[in-house]
Order: C-alpha cells, then structure tokens, then sequence
C-alpha cells in the first residue's frame, strides 16, 4: 500500500492521542471511538493519533489495537490523516503492529525506542531504520524517557531525520531545552521534518520556538481550545495564544483528582479524560483497561465540576 496523500509534510497543527472508549466488559467500544472521531473532526484537527499513551495502548490486546486503527481509519473516511501508534518491547513486535496499521489503512508509524532491555543508540537507530525499510509508511519517533526509560539521543534523531528514516519527531521528554536545541539543528539537516510536542500545559511556547504542531491527550475533551491556541500561535497572536493555554492549563486540574495513595497517576489522567468525555455525552462509559483503578464517585463530581467551570457542560 503506497503512503497516503493524507499526511501534510511537514505535519502540523493539532493532533489529539485519542482516547481508546471501552465497554464495562473491557471491549473496544467502536461506537463510542467512532463519535470521539467525528467530534474531532467537527472541532477542526489537523490529524489523529491512536494507540499511543492516551490510548491506553499498553494496555491492549494486539486484537484490540487491530480494532482501534480499523475504526479509527473508517470513521476519518479520508479528512483526517491517521497516526498509529506502534509500540512495543522490541523490534519483531513493532513490525508486527506497524504492519497491521498499514494493512488497515494508516497513513504514518509513530514508534518508541525498545524498552525493558537497555538499548544503545546504534541499536535505537537500527530499529528505526528496519521498521521504516519493512513498512513504508512515514515514521514518527516516540520520545517518551518516564515510559521508555531511555531518552532519545539528539544525534540519532538528527542522523536519521537526515537519512529519510524519520519524518518526525513526537517529543513527550518534557525537556524543552533540549528539545529547543535540537529543533535548531534539524532546520539545516530535513526542512520537512515535524516536530509535535506533547508537553501540552507549554504549547505557545513550543510553537513561537518553531515546533509544527501539538499532540494534546486533553485535547480529547476540549480539541477547539486546542485549534484556537494553534490559529493564534500561527497568526501572532500571542497574548491571545497565551491567554487560551492559560485556560486550558487550569482544566488540566482534572488529570489530578485521583487520590495518590489509591491510584497511579496513569489511573488518575486517564480516568479523568474518560471521566470528562462520559460527562460529555461522547462515550458510553468511563471505564479504563485493568489494571488500572477506576475513578471513585469524589473524582466524578470534581471532573464535572471542572468541565462546569470551563464552560464545557
């Protein structure tokens, strides 16, 4: 399958991680994925990510991940470009999920460096490049060192940002010095290489630093914020861009109110975001895939509360 005409190069704007909607039961609640879709693309996105952190990807079946691209990519019908997120331990099971997307009409791979084994930069690099060379699709690195345990070295993003291997970068490092660093060094090296931060609480700044664009796991529950920091970035408006990105970092509150000593933080920020999507009318059900932790009733209201006072609900 030839890479889709889909996919801006380079790609910029906003790109949500969609959340992954499930049944209490456990299943892909396609229904629900499908609605979350068509709000994104009513909200004016520039493209949509599935299967990475926001997506509970590591936390699926292979069958379940199949079923997420599968609907993701029906329900876009084409307006939107689809990310899928190809994560996994070790290269043969990266292979395995990108070749699938593919098969399933993914228009780009968005891939860590392995994990669990403690992987060498050469190794990072000939990782990416096998899984570029067997599936050939554009290749989107993943670097997110407190999942991965390993931060993607600037070198190798560089070298393989120069070779074709890369078409960009999804950077969740929350190092934005470094990242700063690098984005100057890559405008010499690829001119159509994007850089997306996820550090969604710092957008205006990323943006007026030069990145294309946002992947904004909140911006499952409000996307228009998003597409109008984006809109104001882009045309200057600074204060305007700020005073959106003021806004929406106080809604972020919600990822918070989980109690800590019940729950972990992943528990907490993606019941939440489901929590609010439920509160929404968008999805059917709050639930997340085991094990984590569930939302008691305490969080619901606070999530509703915040969505109250966003003037969301």
């Amino acid at each position: 399958m030839p890479p889709s005409p889909f996919l801006p190069v380079p790609l910029s704007g906003v790109v949500p991680p969609l959340c992954t909607p499930l049944t209490d039961a456990g299943r892909v609640d396609a229904r629900s994925l499908v609605a979350l879709t068509e709000r994104m693309v009513d909200a004016g996105v520039d493209g949509l990510f599935v299967l990475g952190s926001t997506g509970e990807a590591a936390y699926l079946s292979d069958v379940q991940r199949g079923t997420v691209v599968e609907t993701v990519v029906g329900a876009a019908r084409g307006r939107l470009p689809v990310l899928a997120g190809a994560i996994d331990m070790a290269t043969a099971r990266v292979l395995d999920h990108a070749r699938t997307a593919q098969s399933q009409g993914a228009d780009a791979i968005v891939a860590t460096a392995p994990f669990y084994t403690r992987t060498h930069p050469a190794e990072i690099a000939n990782h990416f490049t096998r899984l570029r060379t067997a599936v050939d699709l554009p290749l989107f690195a993943y670097d997110i060192p407190v999942a991965v345990h390993t931060k993607l070295p600037a070198g190798t993003v560089l070298a393989l940002a120069a070779d074709g291997v890369l078409a960009g970068l999804k950077d969740s490092s929350g190092d934005e010095g470094t990242l700063r660093r690098l984005m100057i060094r890559l405008r010499s090296v690829n001119a159509e290489f994007s850089v997306l931060t996820g550090s969604e609480l710092s957008v205006d700044g990323a943006l007026l630093a030069g990145a294309h664009g946002v992947v904004p796991g909140l911006g499952n529950v409000d996307p228009a914020g998003y597409v109008r920091l984006y809109a104001h970035a882009r045309a200057g408006r600074w204060p305007a861009a700020a005073a959106e990105q003021d806004r929406l970092a106080a809604l972020f509150a919600l990822t918070d109110v989980g109690d800590e000593a019940d729950m972990g933080r992943s528990s907490s920020a993606l019941g939440a975001f489901k929590a609010a999507l439920h509160h929404l009318g968008v999805i059917d059900s709050p639930a997340t895939a085991a094990p984590q932790l569930p939302l008691d009733d305490a969080a619901n209201r606070t999530v509703r509360r915040l969505l109250e006072e966003a003037g969301l609900l």
